[in-house]
């Protein structure tokens, strides 16, 4: 008997798979906190050279001193990494006078002053991370992305080598943030493990008619997320406490995943035929199935590892053609990570590129049904890469169309996503997914 009809004779979608979704969703919505958090937890505020001396100017305004110490640009703001080296009083007869371009000088000796109105600290301010050394402010975002590589494999190996990181996918990687240092590390990051088991967790508990659904839900509770880190980020202004705010609910997640079962499907797959009774017949009796008796038969385990996914011709041109991944995690992450650049204030922005995500999940939840996968995948990445070619055109003036653009943009780069992880989930056997 195969084990989509195992679950049928189990109740099918019953209480014990609606639990389990459930409890998965909980974890899951702290998950694109810790991804996406680096938007606020580096962002850089508005920032001018520190003046050296500034108390001499004790009749000035602070405005008239801005004017005769710092460059303007051409738009009128002042800019955020040159100083005048002498004073330029004589702007203050005439702003619209040309400085002394000997002057200029690209040293800001006394540090930098920033504009905390938006945050009270983020790590660009307190380590000034600015002008020479944004790039290191730019670098942490990579550590955290070659972490979350990093992770995918090595505790992708360890749940399908040992039950308890299987069983509890994320209770290692949520150990990892709890002990983490206060500077962000490639170790963050290894909370991706449980945001690819989880939805994986689930569906393997679920007959195929209701796995669509299953993964359009748990990934809902990925959208949830992000507009909670919108208000989160809002009411916690200070990246150590940020930190602290986005980590605590890593406990919760851990007495959540402590009580999913583990996966019979792969339990089977594995040769432990008996743990994958005791948890069909604990699935059977929730689901109200109390007459279920089923035989299972013992097969030897087979040995799997990533070379098994280029074995064959035909799961190599799987592994190949669902490398569009890469292409939607670039295009998601890249506006994901760009809040300032649509014209909206940073909170407003996570909030509406959160909720968009809702809509557009629950009209692929419609489309993968009518037009398949394959075409929902092709289409929503192609509207994704026009919407994004259009904003490079419009000019920047146009804010609300560019604004209006990106979040289309951005609700169609999460529907691609969604069916990316859908497509590759059903593509793949259970041993390799």
């Amino acid at each position: 008997m195969k084990f989509e009809d195992l679950l049928l004779e189990t109740g099918g979608f019953g209480r014990f798979q609606i639990l389990i979704l459930l409890i998965l969703c909980l974890p899951r919505i702290n998950l694109p906190m810790h991804f996406l958090m680096h938007s606020f937890l580096a962002a850089t505020p508005s920032h001018h050279c520190a003046i050296p001396h500034q108390e001499e100017f004790v009749n000035l305004t602070t405005e008239e001193i801005l004017l005769i110490s710092i460059p303007r640009k051409p738009d009128g703001t002042f800019r955020s990494c040159e100083m005048f080296s002498q004073p330029q009083f004589h702007l203050l007869l005439n702003s619209s006078l040309q400085p002394d371009n000997d002057s200029i000088t690209q040293d800001c000796q006394q540090g930098w002053v920033y504009d905390h109105s938006q945050f009270t600290s983020t790590i660009s301010t307190e380590w000034d991370l600015v002008c020479e050394q944004r790039g290191l402010n730019q670098a942490t975002a990579t550590f955290f992305f070659i972490g979350v590589m990093m992770g995918a494999v090595v505790f992708g190996y360890l749940s399908d080598r040992f039950d308890p990181c299987r069983k509890r996918p994320g209770i290692l990687p949520h150990f990892a943030l709890l002990t983490k240092t206060r500077r962000p590390s490639p170790g963050e990051a290894l909370c991706d493990p449980a945001e690819h088991c989880l939805p994986l967790t689930g569906m393997e508990w679920v007959d195929i008619e209701h796995r669509t659904f299953s993964g359009i839900l748990t990934s809902i509770s990925w959208s949830v997320g992000n507009m909670l880190l919108a208000l989160t980020a809002y009411l916690v202004r200070e990246w150590h406490w940020l930190l602290v705010a986005v980590t605590g609910p890593c406990l919760l997640s851990i007495v959540c995943l402590w009580w999913v079962p583990e996966s019979a499907r792969w339990l089977i797959a594995n040769g432990k035929v008996k743990q994958a009774h005791k948890h069909l017949l604990r699935c059977a009796r929730m689901n109200g199935r109390k007459d279920f008796t089923v035989s299972l038969e013992k097969k030897p385990r087979e040995s799997f590892s990533y070379i098994s996914l280029f074995r064959t011709p035909v799961l190599r041109k799987i592994s190949l053609c669902s490398g569009t991944v890469f292409g939607v995690a670039f295009s998601y992450y890249g506006m994901s990570m760009s809040l300032t650049g649509f014209g909206l204030n940073m909170y407003l922005s996570q909030f509406v590129f959160g909720i968009i995500e809702i809509p557009a999940k629950m009209l692929m939840y419609v489309l993968v049904n009518r037009i398949g996968r394959r075409h929902s995948q092709a289409w929503t990445l192609i509207l994704t890469g026009v919407c994004i070619g259009a904003n490079i055109i419009i000019p920047k003036p146009f804010t609300s169309l560019r604004s209006v653009i990106a979040v289309i943009a951005k609700g169609s780069s999460e529907a691609a996503f969604t069916t990316v992880y859908l497509y590759t989930s059903e593509l793949y056997p259970t041993v390799l997914r």
